[in-house]
């Protein structure tokens, strides 16, 4: 299996009939998916998706990928493929639309109906072209072919690449559920027929290689929640990601047949069971869902909210909710059903989440102790099916953390994908297949692009860095004025903390170093600025380090008079 190294250059020109893979996120991490390949001087995108902050990403609100590498060629782009909609492969393609509104977009039916509501947030009308299973068409020099696949939201596909270079097969997210929702089954007729034209290259999803055998049937939840709506008392509260329509559909039949009322809570909830009833995908029987506003005038056990905020959010309904920051007020005898499984890296928010439900008193119901999710991702049973259907000539393995890669690297191996034909990419990666023949190439800038509030790309690492400090060690602020002839202090020094968890009067006893500081710097004719507010930083430094064994930012500021 080849694998990256860290002292990778940058990729030589694409050999004349090799095809190039670019992975600039989805690769060592769970969103962000988005992949290029490039044939003969022009470029096709597979998704473009965002990645949600974690805790040490303090005011992040999305991960971007980083569009540095093909930023200079946006007029090379033929379109950018949509494997479904969720956010971590649509969530990002407003702001690559930003740089060039004209690039067209590629999905099923529900897909672009998603992404075009996103678009119109931000005033962008998209070029679209909608495809369905079996459909086949020509994106430039990309022969492209779309394979009905299963997964936790209705339209997904599959894309077959085919280029002079070879056939290439992109996934997207899938899983083989024998009986789905919407009987739309993994087309597995399509993906042998693939097979025996011969797959040269197979990127395949890795999120759920490491669980052994198969993902039950999403049917079987329906019971489940049967079974919650009949014992719960007063109200309902079902957390469920925006986009998870079969998800919904089961709490509205529920709903339904335990005579309760539904209403739907938080901007994209309501936005996407709009797009999704009104294009057929969900069934809602007439009068079912009422405005949030109506159900105070509605009994508690008739009552059902449907609200974001499963993955523990802090902005989300569910979690503001839980912190009594929400209008919506948890009460004893509430029951909470957080419909969705849990995303890595997320585990301590969403037991913050519980807790604090708990807390007020409400029942809440999880993956944990009751059985109200399965996963949309094929399991290792499933992925030693695909690949023995597929029998690829080189594995990609894609969507999913380090050891996500890894072990769907060795399923693939089991399976009789030669080791040196398996290829653990990560971000930024560049893989070439020429001659047949899968291979690790060079490597392009792939790195986090934050959006803060309205600024994209404007907060680095460092920024970070500094609010992970301010957050966890406070900051100490000192004035002090000086002569600037003299350099002696004229005023000061005055300190303010915030977070440091010293008593303001406990300063006192640094003054005198910081005065003796100046003093020094005055003796020996330093009189810049930037050099006295050094020597403050480091005496407070080093006091505070030696009584209180803390690392707060230190911010001298200096006037001169």
């Amino acid at each position: 299996m080849s694998h990256p190294h860290p002292e990778l250059g940058p990729p030589p020109k694409l050999p004349q009939g090799g095809l190039r893979v670019t992975p600039l996120g989805g690769l060592g991490e769970i969103g962000r998916n988005m992949t290029v390949f490039e044939f003969d001087g022009r470029l096709l995108i597979v998704d473009c998706g965002v990645l949600f902050p974690e805790e040490e990403q303090p005011g992040i609100d999305l991960i971007l990928p980083d569009f540095t590498s093909i930023r200079d060629r946006l007029d090379d782009i033929e379109g950018i493929v949509l494997t479904h909609g969720h956010e971590d492969h649509i969530g990002a393609v407003p702001y690559l639309l930003r740089e060039k509104p004209d690039i067209p977009l590629i999905g099923s039916k529900l897909t672009l109906a998603l992404i075009e509501a996103k678009l119109q947030e931000h005033r962008i009308r998209p070029y679209t072209l909608e495809v369905k299973e079996g459909d086949r068409e020509n994106l430039g020099v990309f022969d492209c072919e779309f394979i009905a696949v299963n997964h936790s939201i209705p339209d997904a596909l599959a894309v077959a690449i085919r280029t002079p270079a070879g056939l290439v097969v992109a996934t997207g997210d899938f899983k083989m559920d024998q009986l789905p929702m919407d009987n739309r089954l993994t087309d597995l007729h399509a993906f042998a027929r693939l097979s025996e034209e011969g797959i040269d290259l197979l990127l395949s999803d890795s999120t759920n290689a490491e669980v052994p055998g198969f993902v039950p049937p999403e049917r079987d939840i329906s019971n489940v929640i049967r079974g919650v709506f009949a014992g719960a008392q007063r109200r309902i509260i079902v957390a469920s990601f925006a986009s998870h329509v079969h998800r919904i559909q089961q709490v509205l039949d529920a709903a339904h047949e335990y005579g309760r009322r539904v209403a739907f809570v938080g901007r994209s909830m309501v936005r996407n069971m709009g797009i999704a009833r009104d294009l057929g995908y969900l069934r809602v029987p007439q009068g079912l869902v009422v405005d949030v506003k109506t159900l105070d005038d509605l009994p508690d056990d008739e009552v059902v909210l449907v609200c974001t905020g499963s993955q523990g959010e802090p902005m989300a309904a569910l979690s503001r909710m839980a912190n009594r920051d929400h209008q919506i007020r948890i009460v004893p005898g509430d029951t909470v059903i957080l419909a969705s499984s849990l995303i890595p890296g997320n585990e301590n928010a969403v037991y913050r989440v519980i807790n604090g439900l708990t807390r007020w008193g409400a029942n809440v119901v999880h993956k944990g102790n009751a059985k109200v999710h399965v996963s949309g991702h094929a399991s290792a049973g499933e992925l030693l099916y695909f690949y023995n259907i597929c029998k690829p000539k080189n594995l990609m393995p894609v969507h999913g953390e380090w050891r996500h890669l890894r072990a769907n690297a060795e399923l693939g191996a089991m399976t009789g994908v030669p080791k040196d034909r398996i290829v653990i990419a990560e971000d930024g990666v560049v893989v070439d297949l020429i001659d047949g023949k899968a291979r690790i190439s060079g490597k392009v800038q792939a790195g986090y692009v934050y959006v803060d509030g309205l600024s994209v790309g404007d907060v680095t690492e460092t920024s970070l860095k500094d609010r992970r400090i301010l957050g966890e060690e406070g900051i100490i602020s000192v004035y002090v004025v000086v002569d600037s002839t003299t350099g002696k202090v004229v005023s000061g020094p005055n300190i303010q903390a915030r977070g440091s968890g010293i008593e303001d009067s406990a300063f006192t006893a640094v003054l005198p170093k910081i005065e003796e500081a100046i003093a020094r710097a005055a003796a020996d004719g330093v009189a810049e600025p930037h050099q006295i507010q050094q020597l403050i930083r480091r005496a407070v430094g080093k006091w505070v380090s030696d009584g209180y064994r803390r690392r707060p930012m230190i911010l001298p500021v200096v006037v001169e008079v």
